[in-house]
């Protein structure tokens, strides 16, 4: 898969291609359906698979709101759109000025002239356009005239499966991994990179890699501990991690630290990727440093358990 960077880039290009356009956060369940359609409709008609997504996200542009937590980093969205087979993944700014295309602007201007689509596939609930005001009737309309076939996922086929970003930001906010995970079909994951903490892990038996998010966009679960798994240096690990503010030992900043079972070396300004595999308890405070200990071993005790089914 090629990723370019803004529509201006894709251009002067020596083939047709086959589109799909959207957000695509989380690429669930239900996103496969439409990138599958599109991968093989592309293959079967001779075009290019091309997906059109944006950033920043179109509600942190119009309606300021940066309270918007997504499931996906730009770079993990690339990351796992890259593994289905795509031929091309366009990123294109998402500005005000862009949000004011007309309908017949978008379609004219960006898909045919500058994607030279032939074919878009799209949800039955797709709205494009200024104010969001076209459907995808609309599109059919321009593509007898602009020479482009549109192809429908009706409600049925992408309500089969019954996913929604929404529901799975909702899952991870209530600490329902399983949940998650299976509308993902992925193990949600965090990418950071490892910044030094107070250290305190290590002085009871269990030290800890502080992972730090920059993507302040980026949806953290519900705090409590976890059980993760991890490819550092080309090797899995697994581990327990825990999302909190560490009360026991008066911590009063939130932070994500990682437990790794059997991983000997440094960390330190590595970025690192931890897919979460299940959820064990709340964040708890406890009445010693040698009760959380304590917990800490059933914790570990716990995850080899889980790890091992």
């Amino acid at each position: 898969m090629e990723t370019i960077q803004g529509i201006s880039q894709f251009t002067k290009i020596p083939f047709h291609t086959a589109v799909t356009i959207g957000t695509f956060d989380g690429v669930h369940l239900g996103h496969h359906k439409i990138l599958e359609r599109l991968i093989n409709n592309a293959k079967n008609d001779g075009l290019k698979s091309t997906v059109l997504t944006f950033f920043p996200h179109p509600r942190m542009v119009l309606q300021k709101d940066t309270d918007i937590k997504l499931l996906n980093t730009l770079e993990e969205k690339v990351q796992i759109l890259e593994s289905m087979g795509l031929d091309y993944l366009i990123i294109h700014p998402f500005t005000k000025e862009f949000s004011r295309l007309s309908a017949i602007e978008f379609v004219r201007d960006i898909l045919v002239n500058n994607l030279k689509t032939k074919k878009i596939i799209i949800g039955y609930d797709h709205r494009f356009g200024r104010n969001r005001n076209a459907n995808i009737q609309d599109l059919i309309t321009f593509g007898s005239t602009l020479d482009f076939e549109v192809e429908e996922i009706p409600a049925q086929e992408i309500d089969d499966v019954s996913v929604s970003s929404t529901k799975i930001r909702n899952a991870l906010l209530g600490g329902d991994v399983a949940t998650a995970n299976s509308y993902l079909n992925y193990a949600y994951m965090l990418t950071g990179t490892i910044k030094k903490g107070k250290g305190l892990g290590k002085q009871f038996g269990f030290p800890t890699a502080n992972l730090h998010i920059a993507e302040a966009y980026k949806l953290i679960p519900k705090n409590g501990v976890y059980v993760v798994k991890s490819n550092i240096n080309g090797k899995t690990y697994f581990g327990m991690m825990n999302i909190g503010y560490n009360p026991t030992v008066s911590g009063t900043e939130k932070s994500i630290e990682v437990n790794f079972f059997e991983f000997e070396g440094d960390l330190y300004d590595k970025k690192v990727q931890v897919g979460i595999l299940h959820r064990i308890r709340d964040e708890h405070k406890f009445d010693s440093v040698e009760e959380l200990r304590e917990q800490l071993k059933r914790d570990k005790k716990q995850s080899l358990v889980l790890i091992s089914k």
